[in-house]
């Protein structure tokens, strides 16, 4: 049977990512320091596009809470140092080219709790515009720099690997134990030491240096602390309700250049960009912010359920540009900076208060404990389903771990 070529047209639809394209949604997503550098950039490539910075200041620092610290009657004196801040403080003493800043800072705001990369890097990648490589390199100058070794890892295996290499204990059996962390979580040297051709004598001594290791070097740092940096809103209580505002001391002052030139249509439309950045950040910010008035008013604790796609059927927008607009923005308010992103939370239980209230909740109760006698898990558990709605225990220890806070027999003391 012969075969026979046939020819046929078919009609599909494709989203090409386009320059002007990709410099929006870079610029959409970017916070007051990454559009400050970006701006710099064009800046020195475009004659057309003229920057200064204002003279006045419209924002000081008040460092009188944390989002997500616990609150003892009066407000705190000052916020402990955040990974987030660390991670900032890092990258600005390495003085990296722009390209590679903005791809650290990507990874800066990628990081969990426990210090390791919440994203791939291949979504880094994408966001920052870089190729691999390009993330990769990056990657392993911020982990040689990083102090506690073991930040920017990428897993438990990584983080772990990192502290080995700078202990010089980084050997076959060491890598052996690496590669099969399942197997020591099962209590099985003997099957990694048959796997790997090596003792079974070595592969235990590995086992137990790993005890020396910390797995988490993220935990250590203030957890939700405001970051160290200018933020992108002004929250300010007036007689008509709460106000919110661009915080334009964060920004430099972009206009054209007198004399026409070259590059000129291009530096109208980033001008245009910025401006619909601004006014979606501020529609965003009031639309949050108007939703946790209470939280504005009375603290952490009162914190409602909010989730982003709340907001964007608000405001008009598909939930990925709120998604945008909220990594990595910071707001000012009179109880501390907050990351807007850490203002969503969702409800533990239908119809019941939100988890970031319960959190706050259950750090209050175990700021107030008597050190000699700390509330257990089933005790806090009890004190939180006073309110009505019944937490579990495993609820309270989830949430504790979130705080890294330790478990009652590690916080007693006399």
């Amino acid at each position: 049977m012969k075969s026979r070529s046939r020819i046929s047209i078919q009609q599909t639809q494709r989203l090409k990512l386009t320059q002007g394209l990709a410099a929006s949604i870079r610029i959409l997503r970017s916070d007051a320091l990454g559009l400050s550098r970006y701006l710099e950039e064009q800046a020195a490539e475009n004659p057309q596009l003229v920057l200064s910075r204002p003279t006045g200041q419209d924002w000081l620092p008040r460092w009188t809470a944390a989002l997500g610290a616990p609150e003892t009657g009066a407000e705190q004196a000052a916020a402990g140092a955040s990974l987030m801040a660390h991670a900032f403080g890092l990258i600005a003493g390495l003085r990296l080219p722009a390209r590679d800043a903005r791809i650290a800072e990507a990874l800066a705001e990628a990081l969990e709790p426990s210090g390791w990369l919440g994203r791939p890097l291949t979504a880094i990648a994408a966001q920052t515009g870089a190729m691999l490589p390009q993330v990769e390199a990056v990657l392993q100058r911020l982990q040689a720099e990083a102090e506690p070794t073991g930040l920017f890892a990428r897993n438990l295996a990584d983080c772990l690997r990192l502290q080995a290499a700078e202990l010089g204990e980084m050997d076959a059996a060491m890598a052996a134990v690496l590669d099969r962390l399942d197997l020591v979580a099962r209590g099985d040297p003997a099957r990694i030491a048959r796997d790997s051709g090596l003792s079974e004598e070595a592969i235990r001594a590995r086992i137990a240096a790993l005890r020396r290791y910390d797995p988490k070097p993220g935990a250590g740092f203030e957890p939700f602390a405001a970051p160290l940096r200018e933020p992108d809103l002004i929250a300010t209580p007036s007689d008509q309700g709460w106000t919110v505002s661009i915080n334009r001391s964060a920004l430099p002052s972009v206009s054209l250049a007198e004399a026409k030139g070259p590059g000129r249509a291009e530096a109208r439309a980033i001008l245009r960009m910025i401006e619909g950045r601004n006014v979606t950040l501020l529609a965003v910010g009031q639309e949050i912010l108007a939703r946790q008035v209470a939280a504005l008013e009375q603290g952490m604790g009162a914190l409602v359920p909010m989730t982003m796609a709340d907001v964007a059927s608000a405001v008009g927008l598909h939930e990925s540009t709120v998604s945008r607009v909220v990594a990595g923005t910071a707001v000012d308010t009179p109880r501390g900076t907050w990351w807007l992103r850490g203002l969503f939370t969702q409800a533990a239980q239908e119809g019941g208060p939100s988890a970031g209230a319960l959190r706050d909740r259950l750090a209050q109760l175990i700021a107030g404990e008597d050190p000699a006698a700390p509330l257990t898990d089933e005790a806090l558990a009890a004190l939180m389903s006073d309110g009505g709605a019944p937490i579990a225990r495993r609820t309270v220890a989830k949430y504790r771990g979130m705080l890294n806070l330790p478990p009652a027999g590690r916080r007693r003391r006399r």
